[in-house]
């Protein structure tokens, strides 16, 4: 590599649907310059809702169709073929499936890896034992990457009393598109008359997919302590909530909120959606890290209600409000006070919200600080020098 060549970074992620970790990579992948850092991406599954708009970037993502639970040596043999090719300075992987495969990758050779985590304190018990297995392994070799990145102090935290003893720890937030995240009259217009709700009433949202810890359930529960004459509209957003999901159809009859929830499933114009909402609920019970939706959220100029998971509480600080996990009638009372607090206090407090979370969690601060920590390990593996092609 010439010392006037981009830095090349492989970037290997279990997916590219819609999650955290996964917007999170795209974000960042695109906002790196490209004249002073390539990226490639490669997807241990599909190309996913991100893929084709990676690649509408210019940026090559190479998918290998592997099946959960199902070994394919062929497409492992391929993948790790393709990022060869590609010759990267550094590799940076993302969960734990790629981390495992970035181990395979970098097998004999003297490219520097960087491991992602993204979560926190995870009730493995909701998964499969392969699952357990392998963060049990994982935290074995967690010595062998040059450095492990943690979107969250909880997350450092929690991967510590795992037994991961990482050579160097690195924590590296979230980071947000102020001017695509953001209050907007017309979107919110738009998006009201969407879920059909009046001026007066209070919509509550909850953006997350279908999955033990998104914690639904609790969310209903708490909807159900709701008198249905208070003016607070529930809105579920996110893959497996739509109508049709067995699973979700269940949860929703069972709290007797049938014709009560507006019901999205997933969406890709959450940008849009936020303004129309009034307050953003998290209502997970475990495993979270720095969670993508309090931040958009706080972007979008709404309230957010969080229970206390993750780096949560230190996200929201004061402009936010934390209510105990799996507690049903503190959420209920959190947005009972979000109602009470009138139109224009809900206005002022999101766009005090909005302030805090500029200061700390711009998008362009965060991508400079991946793009530091890219460079000094490509340089560190020269000889503080960029290295020879």
């Amino acid at each position: 590599m010439t010392a006037d060549r981009p830095i090349r970074i492989m970037q290997v992620i279990t997916d590219l649907d819609i999650g955290g970790a996964e917007t999170m990579l795209y974000r960042m992948a695109t906002g790196l310059d490209p004249a002073r850092v390539q990226t490639a991406v490669l997807s241990l599954t599909s190309h996913g809702h991100y893929g084709p708009q990676l690649q509408a970037k210019g940026i090559p993502v190479a998918a290998l169709g592997l099946r959960r639970q199902v070994p394919d040596p062929l497409a492992v043999a391929r993948g790790l073929a393709g990022i060869r090719r590609f010759t990267p300075d550094v590799i940076q992987t993302w969960l734990y499936h790629a981390d495992f495969f970035g181990l395979l990758a970098n097998r004999g050779r003297r490219i520097p890896l960087v491991w992602n985590l993204r979560c926190s304190d995870m009730e493995l018990s909701h998964y499969g034992l392969a699952t357990r297995f392998l963060r049990r392994a994982l935290a074995r070799l967690s010595t062998v990457p040059d450095v492990v990145v943690a979107n969250s102090e909880a997350g450092m935290l929690a991967h510590g009393a795992l037994g991961y003893r990482p050579r160097r720890w690195e924590v590296i937030p979230n980071g947000f598109d102020f001017a695509q995240f953001r209050p907007d009259p017309e979107w919110r217009e738009a998006g009201r008359r969407e879920l059909g709700a009046a001026e007066g009433e209070l919509v509550v949202a909850l953006p997350a997919r279908l999955d033990p810890m998104k914690d639904h359930d609790t969310f209903l529960a708490a909807a159900a302590r709701i008198d249905p004459r208070e003016p607070i509209r529930f809105v579920l957003v996110g893959r497996g909530t739509q109508p049709g999901n067995d699973a979700m159809d269940a949860l929703v009859a069972r709290h007797g909120l049938e014709g009560r929830v507006i019901r999205l499933g997933p969406r890709g114009d959450l940008a849009r959606l936020y303004p129309a909402i009034d307050v953003v609920t998290l209502s997970s019970a475990f495993g979270e890290g720095f969670p993508n939706v309090l931040g958009e959220a706080m972007a979008a100029g709404c309230l957010a209600v969080s229970t206390d998971v993750g780096d949560a509480r230190a996200i929201l600080g004061e402009f936010g409000t934390v209510v105990p996990r799996r507690d049903p009638a503190a959420l209920a009372e959190a947005w009972r006070a979000a109602l009470r607090l009138g139109p224009d206090g809900r206005r002022r407090a999101a766009l005090q919200a909005r302030a805090s979370a500029a200061a700390r969690f711009s998008l362009r601060a965060i991508v400079q600080r991946y793009e530091a920590l890219y460079r000094s390990l490509g340089e560190s593996a020269c000889g503080g020098r960029r290295c020879a092609a």
